[in-house]
């Protein structure tokens, strides 16, 4: 069984694009000057629709994190043990997502993280967290 692939939408392509290009983007509201992901049609702070998408430093730190060592199907038995972490990003956003190559007692709260990208097939790239010693 191979892993799902995310499908964009008219609302995530420039999110995905980006991806591909090794950048991660996210939208910003002009109206209220605040960060935001997933994408949406309407900022969640305000609920105008003053979006525009911007380019990511791609630094944060672990929000949370949590070490999966039963996969949840035979499409990520490979991979298990794994992290998955929320990752708040220097723009005010947070993003869920993998933690690359991580012993799982270093993947902790308030450590440094980067973002890279892992080419999965296609135009399709996913935005991969690695810790940042």
């Amino acid at each position: 069984m191979d892993r799902p692939l995310p499908k964009p939408t008219t609302e995530t392509q420039p999110f995905w694009e980006g991806c591909a290009q090794g950048e991660l983007r996210y939208q910003h509201c002009t109206r209220c000057d605040r960060g935001q992901f997933p994408p949406s049609s309407r900022c969640r702070s305000c609920h105008e629709d003053a979006l525009e998408w911007r380019q990511s430093d791609k630094r944060g730190t672990i929000h949370s994190v949590t070490t999966v060592f039963r996969a949840p199907n035979a499409a990520f038995k490979k991979a298990a043990p794994y992290n998955i972490a929320l990752i708040d990003l220097t723009e005010g956003f947070r993003l869920m997502t993998n933690i690359k190559n991580a012993d799982p007692t270093e993947a902790a709260i308030g450590a440094p993280v980067r973002i890279v990208f892992e080419a999965v097939g296609g135009d399709i790239a996913l935005p991969q967290a690695e810790l940042d010693h």
